[in-house]
């Protein structure tokens, strides 16, 4: 998006984004070009790692064959809601050997059984397309834009896919300034759109059934069919699709952990009832009798804790905080105070060595599983000293974040959604996995 656009869009939404915006899309003449060669090279060279954290303006968001979101910022990438950036030719060579192509404008994932480029990347460069099925470019890519998809125009903006029943028909939605092209996958017709109040996207993603524009480091929902915002919007994007120990003075605690699609690093429910989600430097309590959800720092409540925690499990009216190789253990009541002689080592308290990714103690028993990589081990936590037998190896994941137990099961967590399973035995011993669930709605009852 030019400058002029932007500011135009803040004048638009009333707001004064902290963070300057990049130009983004629209049409650049050859001294753009250069110039944007020349920061990318530059860039390359230098590799300076970005901070999502910063309030970055994405030039482009997609999800991956393995449905894990990207986002392309320069010559640079992020893959999933955390971690480092990433020189985008590391994953996508090609695109660094056409050098007068600037960032990545528009990108998306067509998931369309019948179309022949069904479970393909997309990224669109200025007037090209690239088209890649498993980091591997496709035979004859990249094309023109207008050989692709005829009536779409060059240098967009955003670009995101909408299948059916969520658009009439299986529809690829266009942004390019305040215009918006619907492209039908199967027909290739064209409709130009108009969405009244929504704001021009810098780039849109489509995760978990709903469609999301983001503007800026803002984003909001919208209805592909219609354009409408359910809900109150803008909302900042690093609140919900970013894992950021530091948030805006206007962001809502309680509604960015209930909404957040960040992976969740532990839960429990203490010997109430009572639940505890940990994600960062945050966590999310919801109370058993009324559940009123409530949410702070680990450090205010769990003082010793001063970051994200790898596992948790409540064993005998206490919370067991495990960190890299360290076990901590608080009462449940409040205060959470930590129990004399600890820290000790994982080890000596489980007969493991950490770290380790996930913990679990069913109710009214004192056996913990102790989850590290696909590995599950049991802990007699009567016993003394402990150690960890029953080595079995989890057959459905190779990653696992978080796990707890209670009366109706136990519950998986990875990524954004968790599966349930009637037993430890039947988590075990499973070959299919259960239908899946999204924690933000199916466990904190979030909107989105």
């Amino acid at each position: 998006m030019k400058l002029t656009h932007a500011l135009c869009l803040c004048l638009a939404l009333a707001l004064a984004l902290p963070y300057s915006h990049q130009d983004h899309g629209g049409d650049h003449d050859n001294l753009e070009h250069h110039h944007h060669h020349d920061d990318a090279h530059i860039e390359h060279h230098d590799h300076h790692e970005l901070d999502r954290c910063q309030g970055l303006e994405m030039d482009a968001v997609a999800v991956n064959e393995d449905g894990i979101p990207l986002f392309f910022k320069g010559d640079h990438l992020f893959k999933g809601f955390d971690g480092k950036s990433e020189l985008s030719n590391e994953s996508f060579a090609e695109m660094d050997d056409h050098h007068h192509l600037a960032h990545v404008d528009a990108a998306f994932h067509m998931h369309c059984q019948e179309h022949p480029d069904h479970d393909h990347m997309f990224f669109f460069l200025d007037h090209k397309v690239f088209v890649y099925h498993h980091h591997k470019l496709e035979v004859g890519y990249p094309k023109e834009i207008s050989e692709v998809f005829p009536g779409i125009p060059n240098h967009l903006d955003a670009a995101v896919e909408c299948p059916k029943p969520e658009c009439d028909e299986h529809s690829v939605l266009f942004f390019k300034d305040h215009d918006i092209y619907d492209y039908n996958v199967k027909t290739k017709a064209v409709e130009k759109k108009v969405f009244q109040g929504m704001p021009n996207c810098t780039s849109a993603l489509r995760y978990m059934g709903h469609h999301y524009c983001f503007h800026g480091h803002n984003f909001c929902k919208f209805d592909p069919k219609t354009g409408q915002m359910p809900g109150k919007y803008p909302k900042e994007a690093r609140d919900y699709f970013m894992r950021c120990s530091n948030f805006s003075e206007n962001s809502d605690h309680v509604e960015r952990e209930r909404c957040s699609h960040v992976h969740l690093d532990a839960i429990t429910s203490d010997h109430g009832g009572n639940m505890y989600a940990f994600r960062d430097h945050h966590f999310l309590r919801r109370d058993e009798g009324n559940h009123t959800l409530t949410a702070d720092r680990t450090e205010h409540a769990f003082k010793e804790i001063h970051s994200d925690v790898d596992a948790v499990f409540s064993f005998n009216d206490h919370l067991h905080m495990i960190k890299d190789d360290k076990l901590y253990v608080f009462q449940d009541d409040e205060p959470h105070n930590q129990m004399d002689g600890y820290p000790k080592s994982v080890k000596e308290e489980l007969g493991i060595e950490g770290p380790i990714d996930a913990a679990f103690v069913c109710e009214d028993h004192h056996i913990a599983h102790i989850i590290k990589g696909n590995h599950i081990y049991d802990v007699e936590l009567n016993a003394s000293p402990r150690v960890a037998v029953n080595n079995h190896t989890i057959g459905l994941f190779k990653k696992i974040d978080a796990a707890k137990c209670d009366s109706s099961g136990v519950k998986v967590f990875v990524g954004s959604h968790f599966y349930h399973f009637n037993s430890t035995m039947e988590f075990v011993a499973a070959r299919a996995l259960p239908e899946q669930h999204r924690v933000s709605m199916d466990l904190f009852s979030c909107e989105h």
